[in-house]
This record gives C-alpha cells, sequence and structure tokens, in this order.
C-alpha cells in the first residue's frame, strides 16, 4: 500500500501513531524522542573493517586507462595503453598497472558507477558523501561521518587527509556535524606543522595557554546560556599531538627502511636534507602514511592524488620524464600494490578498506588534443581489503565505455556499501545542529553485497 509523504517527511501512518501514543500520555515530544533512541540504537552494525584508506584521484581518471582498458575498441576509443593479463584468469588491466595486476587476486573492481554530475566540485562532493549536492544542507564527507560514528579514542584525529602536491580542490568537511570531526590536513610535504615546539616554549606554558582559552571560553558560554558552541576542536588536536611522542613519530616516514620505500615509490628526506626519489612520492608517500596511521589506530584516511584531469596527451599519464618521477599511472601503480601487499604481510587487509576512486570518469573517445573530457556516464572504482572478495568484477561498462552495460552502481550505493563494511548502518540517522534527523546513506541506497560474495 502506497504510503503519502508530508511535506515534513512525516507519513499518515506516523501522525496515527502519533494519535495512538496521545491518548496513552505520549505527545509529540515523546514520539520523536523515541524515533531518536531507536536510530541511535541502530547505528552500529557488525563491521568487516576498522579503518579505511581512500585513495582520491583528483580530477577525475580515465577509467579506460586506469580499471577499464578496451583492447577490442577502435582506437579513438582505444587509447594509447596495451591491455595485460593479471594474476586472475579473464581481469585485464593497462600495462602501466602492471604491480597492481599482480595483486588483482586482492581486488575487486566497480567498472559500472554511474553519476549524472560531470563538474569537478559538484561531482567530487556527490562522490565524497553520496549525497547530490543541495544549498538545503551542507552534507559530511563519508570520512567525517565515520569520525562522527566510531569516535577515535587515542591522541590522533579519527579523520586525517593528505592535502596532494597542486590540489584544486578544497577538501571537503564535516558538512552537518560538529568541527571536531573536519578532516586533519596534512601538507604536501607529508609533515604536520607545528609539532615541535617554538623556541622558548615548552609543553607547561602552552598547557597554560590552553587552560585559559577553556577558561575563557566556559565564561562565555557561563555568560549566554543558550549558546552551544563548542571547544575548539583544532586547539585540542594540536595540543594533544604536541604533547604526544608517539603522535608525532606516526608521521615520520623516515623511520620504515629503505626497502619499504622503494615498494611505494616514495620521496622523503634525509637527515643530508636532501630527497631520495624511488618513483612518484604524492601517492607513494600518502599510502604509506595512510598504513602508518591505521596501524595506530586511525579509523579513516583520505589520500589525494592530483593531476589526473587529462584533457590533453594521455601520455602524460604514463610517462617519467628526467628527473621527474611523478606521472600518475606508474605512481599510482607502484603505491597501490605496496599498500595491498603491505597490509596483507602484516595482516591488516582484512581489517582496513581499500577503495580507489575520483569523481567521474573520461569520454570513450579520445578528443582533438589527445585527451579525454569529463564523463560521468560510467566509471570504475578499485577496493580491497576490509571484507572486500577479490578477484572479481562488479557490472560493467558497455564496449565502448561509455555506458553502465549492467548493474549501475550509483554513489549512494558506495557510500552505502562503505559504512556497512565499517559496521555504521547506512540506515540510521545523524543530526543537524538544530536537531533534524537524516540518514547515513540516501533513502534508495542499496548495500553492494555482491562485493562481500
Amino acid at each position: 500500500m502506497k504510503t503519502n509523504n508530508y511535506c515534513d517527511g512525516i507519513t499518515r501512518r506516523d501522525f496515527v501513531r502519533i494519535g495512538g501514543l496521545s491518548a496513552m500520555g505520549l505527545g509529540l515530544g515523546s514520539f520523536f524522542g523515541l524515533q531518536s533512541v531507536a536510530a541511535s540504537q541502530k547505528l552500529s552494525i557488525e563491521a568487516k573493517a576498522k579503518s579505511c584508506i581512500m585513495i582520491w584521484l583528483e580530477g577525475g581518471p580515465s577509467h579506460i586507462e586506469t580499471f577499464d582498458p578496451k583492447p577490442d575498441a577502435p582506437s579513438e576509443v582505444r587509447g594509447p595503453l596495451a591491455a595485460i593479463g593479471t594474476n586472475v584468469s579473464g581481469i585485464q588491466l593497462p600495462e602501466c598497472l602492471e604491480r597492481t595486476a599482480q595483486v588483482m587476486d586482492k581486488i575487486a573492481l566497480i567498472r559500472s558507477m554511474t553519476s549524472p554530475l560531470g563538474e569537478h566540485v559538484l561531482a567530487s562532493e556527490y562522490l565524497m558523501t553520496g549525497y547530490i549536492p543541495t544549498p538545503a544542507v551542507d552534507y559530511p564527507n563519508i570520512g567525517s561521518t565515520v569520525a562522527q560514528v566510531l569516535k577515535q579514542t587515542g591522541v590522533l584525529p579519527p579523520f586525517i587527509t593528505t592535502t596532494g602536491g597542486d590540489r584544486r580542490q578544497p577538501t571537503l568537511g564535516p558538512g552537518y556535524l560538529p568541527k571536531s570531526t573536519a578532516p586533519f590536513e596534512v601538507g604536501a610535504d607529508f609533515k604536520v606543522r607545528d609539532l615541535d615546539f617554538y623556541q622558548g616554549l615548552d609543553l607547561g606554558r602552552i598547557d597554560r595557554r590552553r587552560q585559559f582559552v577553556n577558561a575563557v571560553d566556559q565564561f562565555s558560554r557561563a555568560k549566554d546560556a543558550s549558546a552551544s558552541s563548542e571547544s575548539d576542536p583544532n586547539l585540542e588536536r594540536a595540543y594533544n599531538m604536541i604533547a604526544s611522542d608517539e603522535a608525532k613519530k606516526a608521521f615520520d616516514l623516515t623511520e620504515e627502511p629503505k626497502e619499504v620505500h622503494e615498494r611505494y615509490g616514495t620521496i622523503v628526506k634525509r637527515a643530508n636534507g636532501r630527497s631520495g626519489q624511488q618513483g612518484g612520492g604524492g601517492v607513494g608517500n600518502g599510502c604509506l602514511l595512510a598504513r602508518r596511521l591505521v596501524e595506530r589506530g586511525v579509523p579513516f584516511v583520505t589520500v589525494n592524488s592530483t593531476g589526473w584531469d587529462s584533457h590533453e596527451n594521455l601520455r602524460l599519464l604514463t610517462e617519467r620524464n628526467p628527473g621527474d618521477l611523478s606521472a600518475q599511472l606508474p605512481s599510482l601503480d607502484m603505491a597501490l600494490s605496496a599498500l595491498i601487499t603491505d597490509l596483507s604481510d602484516r595482516g591488516m587487509l582484512d581489517e582496513t578498506l581499500v577503495v580507489v576512486m575520483g569523481e567521474f570518469g573520461r569520454t570513450p573517445k579520445i578528443n582533438s588534443r589527445g585527451g579525454r573530457d569529463h564523463w560521468p556516464s560510467v566509471f570504475s572504482v578499485a577496493m580491497a581489503g576490509g571484507g572486500v572478495q577479490g578477484g572479481q568484477i562488479i557490472g560493467s561498462s558497455d564496449s565502448l565505455g561509455e555506458l553502465p552495460a549492467n548493474n549501475p552502481i550509483t554513489p549512494p550505493d558506495l557510500s552505502a556499501t562503505i559504512f556497512k563494511l565499517l559496521g555504521i548502518n547506512p540506515e540510521a540517522e545523524l543530526h543537524t545542529s538544530d536537531g533534524r534527523p537524516i540518514r547515513i546513506a540516501p533513502d534508495g541506497a542499496r548495500v553492494i553485497t555482491e562485493l562481500t560474495a
């Protein structure tokens, strides 16, 4: 039977229930209170993963040059890269992903992602929140939702992101959630600013300043009893991390041995001030740092990889110029394969979800400049670990990589799946500062059960 909703989202059936509750002495406020309790009780569910590393390919990576090659298509669609076999029979990848091909048995590829949004900022918001952007609600980053629900108990922030070298998009924030769930950003040099003391400062002086700020905050709130402002989360984070040697060590990539850096293809500052380069440092450093952070209990880390907006010369994604070892595809290949192998060798892959995605794909046909333009109609996402069954393809694009051929999967579906794997009920509700309930994943989002089959 169809249930009609009123403009505020309450159904006719709910009004009948409210009437019955009123007859028993429970008013409207009690009804919504019970609803809130019920929702909060369902917030956490059984988890497959304890943490998530999201590798964000900013700019919209070409699905044909990354995870969905078309070796039998015409040359203007096929592109400059040949397809190679992987360690899973029947699954192919582009030739620049030869290391990733050797861990394909641990990776699941979604080749039927689809979205209506082909503009960078709006498409990024859609993928990073699971909600189509709207002026009415500022939706939180998936990582902020994870930080709100899984609440990190240690010194390190629950949501950390690397900003990348030449980012054009700001990191998506906490939306309607508290400021404390905002991402803690690590700079392009993969070092956290101000974790060491300035000249003349010590922990005692910093602690006294912190107490003074907190006292001022308490006085302000006491003066205005209606104020609901929270203490400055950045101040708390900074103090906690400065006071913790272990927190500072988490960001020190020089602790890792040479052979680890060689696998990830990282750039790390040596004691003599020189940079040792083994590959594309950005995504490699980010993935290595992410492994160190989840190893220490951080539930969500985003690694930002820039330079995927390939409107011109697709070869720039693959070629390494003299002295420049940061070509996107070879760098991603080294970093992703090293991360998956590293997590597996350390016994962490089963409890760490790895997601590789960008905001959309690229046009099937190469343009007159030798590149591909924005194409949200179909694109690919790679996932590994955290309960994901590797060595499989979910959905497919058509023969030209133009549209989903079967099993179309949307950003809400993907976000709901990430939440469920992390033990967060995608159907549960969180609340805005004024008490408005909003589902964690949009109504109608489906969990991609094939991933864990």
